[in-house]
C-alpha cells in the first residue's frame, strides 16, 4: 500500500509517463489529422442548429436536474463503441440487437430528450444535422447547465464550457457485442483502463480528465457490489477503498443485483459539475474500482490532485478532452447518412 504515501513519484519514474499523457494515435482512428470536423459546421446550413439543442436540454434540466448526467454518458457510451455515430442510439432489429440493449447500456437514458431535440431540428432543417452531433451538443451543453461557473457567466461569453467541433454522420450499423467488448467497465484496472483508451486514440490526460465525469450523476449497487463483499480471498471488500464509506454502501446495497437503489456519484452534489469528484478519489470515496484505479499510476496519480487543487484546469482540460474523444472514428463528407430518425437508419 506504499503507493498511497507519496502523492508524486520520482522524477526518473515520471519523465516516461508524461510522455504517454499525449493522446495516442492510431491510424485507423478518423479522428487526429482525418478528421473533418469544424466548428460552426452548420453556420449556414443551419444556423440555428446549436440554439435548438440548448434550448430542448435546458428545458429538460429545468424539470429534472439529473438528466445532466444521462446526457454525458449518452456521448461517452457513443464513442466508445464504433466511433461517435449515434450508433448508440439505434433499436435493435429482429436480426441484431443494438448497442442500448448492451448490459452495460442497460441504465442509459434521456433517449427522449434526443428525439426531441432531433423532431425540431428536422422541422427546421431537415436531413441536415446529425444524431452524432446531437448527442455531441447535448453533452457539452448538458455539463455547461450544470457547472455553476458557466452559469454565472464567468467562463465564457457564450454561456458553455467549451466549443463543440461537429460535421459528423451517423452510421447504420450497432453491435450490443461491440459495446460488452469496448466500453470501459466500472472494476477496470488501470491497465486495462490503459488499454482502452489508448485503442480510441486517447492518453492517459484523457483518461484522468474524462473520468471526472463521474462528478454527475448515480449509479446502481450491481456496478460496485463486487467491492463490497467476496471481493478476493484475501479481503471480503476492496481495500482501496474507504471503510467506513464501505460501511455505508454495503447499508444501501443490501441485495447483489439491486438496479432499483441509486448511488451517488458525488454525495450531496450529484448534480454539480465540479472537482469534487478528485478530491472523493483521493480519500479512497471514488464509487467504482475504476476511480480509484486512477491513484495507481503516476502520472493520473498526478493529475488526480493537480485537478483536486485547481479546478479551473480541470474545466479546461475536460472541454479539450471532449474534443479529443469527440473525434474518434468519426464518420465525416459522404460517409454514413443523416437519420430522419435517431433510433432508426434511413
Amino acid at each position: 500500500m506504499a503507493m498511497w504515501v507519496s502523492l508524486l513519484p520520482p522524477l526518473r519514474l515520471l519523465l516516461p509517463l508524461l510522455v504517454l499523457l499525449l493522446p495516442v494515435v492510431a491510424a485507423v482512428h478518423g479522428g487526429y489529422g482525418h478528421s473533418k470536423l469544424t466548428v460552426g459546421f452548420y453556420k449556414h446550413s443551419c444556423p440555428d442548429a446549436e440554439a435548438i439543442v440548448r434550448e430542448v436540454v435546458a428545458e429538460a434540466v429545468e424539470d429534472d436536474r439529473t438528466v445532466t448526467a444521462p446526457l454525458l454518458r449518452l456521448h461517452f457510451h457513443d464513442c466508445f463503441v464504433r466511433g461517435c455515430d449515434a450508433s448508440v442510439l439505434l433499436n435493435s432489429t429482429k436480426n441484431n440487437t443494438a448497442e442500448k440493449d448492451a448490459k452495460p447500456n442497460h441504465t442509459l437514458d434521456a433517449f427522449d430528450v434526443i428525439d426531441a431535440i432531433k423532431e425540431k431540428l428536422e422541422k427546421k432543417c431537415p436531413r441536415t444535422v446529425s444524431c452524432a452531433d446531437i448527442l455531441a451538443i447535448a453533452a457539452r451543453d448538458a455539463v455547461s447547465l450544470a457547472t455553476k461557473v458557466v452559469t454565472k457567466g464567468e467562463w465564457r461569453k457564450d454561456g458553455n464550457l467549451y466549443e463543440v467541433e461537429t460535421g459528423r454522420r451517423d452510421g447504420r450499423k450497432s453491435s450490443a457485442k461491440e459495446a460488452a467488448v469496448h466500453l470501459p467497465d466500472s472494476f477496470d484496472g488501470i491497465l486495462k483502463l490503459i488499454k482502452r483508451f489508448k485503442s480510441k486514440g486517447l492518453g492517459l490526460k484523457d483518461l484522468a480528465v474524462l473520468s471526472g465525469a463521474h462528478a454527475l450523476g448515480n449509479s446502481h449497487c450491481p456496478s460496485m457490489e463486487k467491492r463490497l463483499r467476496n471481493f478476493t480471498a484475501q479481503y471480503d471488500t476492496d481495500p482501496t477503498l474507504d471503510a467506513t464509506y464501505a460501511a455505508t454502501l454495503k447499508q444501501q446495497c443490501t441485495k447483489p443485483e439491486d438496479n432499483e437503489t441509486e448511488l451517488a456519484m458525488v454525495p450531496g452534489s450529484s448534480t454539480t459539475f465540479d472537482a469534487t469528484y478528485y478530491r472523493l478519489v483521493t480519500e479512497k470515496k471514488g464509487l467504482f474500482h475504476s476511480d480509484e484505479a486512477l491513484l495507481s499510476n503516476g502520472a493520473t496519480r498526478m493529475l488526480v490532485y493537480g485537478y483536486m487543487r485547481s479546478e479551473k484546469r480541470f474545466f479546461s482540460d475536460f472541454g479539450v478532452s471532449m474534443v479529443n474523444m469527440g473525434k474518434v472514428d468519426v464518420l465525416t463528407g459522404r460517409q454514413g447518412e443523416i437519420r430522419r430518425r435517431c433510433a432508426v437508419v434511413n
